[in-house]
């Protein structure tokens, strides 16, 4: 049995602490896509740690962790996390397993995201620069590095045809800068890299839910920026709905039971791209003030707006999503009105659907109001304590996406977690 946890908005939606939350609850907890452009931020004890490409159940010490084959996986980014890991105590080469297929990016592949986001200018995307968009274009072409390749004698031989290849279309963009101090951290990752379990993770998987054993598949970023349905093209490069579950695991669809959705109690983007909800005022800053909205992985102050239901209907639709979190719900407890989007307004029409071409349309939200609850929710501890405007709020919005919130965050501690 398969549970999936993944973003419903453009990701930061504090999937890591949700993770975490129900790891112990699971014997495997797996990433099924995405690369170190994922931030996903949890708290050991007191300390804050931001996870990149290590799933979020590694401080659960009976709990397997595995990178799954849908991942791109950059080496020098594991082995600082794998260090900052084991200065907690916990042994990454005992329950860290990594698939053979996984895809590694390589230095050039960081040099062309850098070089191909610059000749951008205006129209660049937001990319993160960690390489990974190259990378999963040297999968799609068929001419990537995976991990399990570190096993084969020919492996350096691959290396170098594949950099000559990037290095001529780095020439093409006149990039210049030099990556050499770059390698040198690469080779000495992939080192470390050759020590840890590297496994046929599709058999494994599929041996221990055979076995009865219980899988919780983590997703990075978020529905609406999925290379497929996301606003495109101010999308990342993979598939980050529950169907990449398959794909980026081995495991066949009637295998997945619950899909848990994730999502804000208000709405936050990095980078560029349409935001319909986006409050560019007092109300947006005060929004990420509140809510420390900054990047995890970047640092880049995060846009901030209402939540959009148009939006986080589309995305409960196309994961099959069978229950939601509701995370920084304690955001708002101090604003005298909330907005809800239920409409698109473009070109004088309303519309309740999310346009094919949502970064070439201008889009008027439609709003319904609430009244704030002016209460500090982040020290409840059961739905019964929850002030009445808050349980109105949720209430509104499980009845417009048709799927329900079943547990609301009230804060960035584990326990702070109400069950609905």
């Amino acid at each position: 049995m398969v549970d999936v946890i993944l973003g419903l908005q453009w990701g930061d939606e504090g999937k890591g602490k949700i993770v975490d939350f129900f790891a112990p609850n699971y014997d495997i907890v797996a990433r099924f896509q995405g690369g170190p452009n994922a931030g996903h931020t949890l708290y050991v004890g007191d300390k804050k740690v931001v996870l990149h490409q290590i799933p979020s159940g590694i401080f659960h010490q009976n709990t397997v962790n595995i990178i799954g084959g849908g991942v791109v996986l950059d080496p020098i980014t594991l082995k600082k996390e794998c260090d900052l890991v084991a200065s907690f105590g916990i042994d990454v080469k005992k329950n860290l397993f990594i698939s053979e297929r996984t895809n590694l990016i390589l230095p050039t592949h960081r040099a062309l995201d850098k070089a191909s986001e610059l000749q951008k200018g205006e129209s660049k995307i937001g990319s993160t620069l960690k390489g990974i968009g190259p990378a999963y274009m040297d999968k799609t072409g068929r001419n990537a590095l995976r991990v399990g390749d570190l096993l084969d004698k020919s492996f350096i031989s691959q290396y170098i045809k594949l950099r000559l290849k990037h290095q001529k279309l780095l020439d093409n963009f006149h990039f210049i800068e030099d990556i050499s101090t770059w390698e040198d951290e690469f080779f000495e990752a992939l080192e470390f890299l050759r020590t840890l379990n590297v496994i046929s993770s599709e058999y494994y998987i599929n041996n221990e839910i055979a076995k009865g054993k219980k899988v919780l598949a983590e997703g990075a970023q978020g529905t609406m920026l999925d290379i497929d349905f996301g606003t495109f093209p101010f999308v990342t490069s993979s598939n980050t709905i529950s169907a990449g579950v398959c794909t980026g695991l081995g495991v066949s669809p009637k295998q997945i039971n619950e899909v848990i959705g994730v999502t804000k109690a208000y709405c936050t983007r990095v980078g560029s791209g349409p935001f319909p909800t986006e409050l560019n005022n007092s109300v947006g800053e005060e929004l990420r003030r509140i809510g420390n909205e900054f990047g995890a992985t970047t640092g880049r102050p995060r846009r901030c707006g209402w939540i959009d239901l148009v939006a986080l209907k589309y995305t409960c639709m196309i994961n099959g999503v069978t229950k939601i979190v509701m995370t920084k719900a304690d955001v708002l407890d101090s604003f005298e009105e909330l907005n809800v989007c239920t409409a698109y307004g473009i070109n004088g029409k309303e519309t309740a659907e999310v346009p094919f071409q949502i970064s070439k349309v201008d889009i008027d939200p439609v709003w319904k109001s609430f009244k704030g609850w002016h209460t500090n929710t982040s020290e409840l501890k059961n739905v019964v304590a929850l002030p009445t405007a808050m349980t109105e709020y949720v209430a509104f919005i499980n009845d417009f996406v048709g799927a329900s919130v079943h547990y609301i965050s009230n804060g960035p501690g584990r326990e702070q977690i109400i069950t609905v």
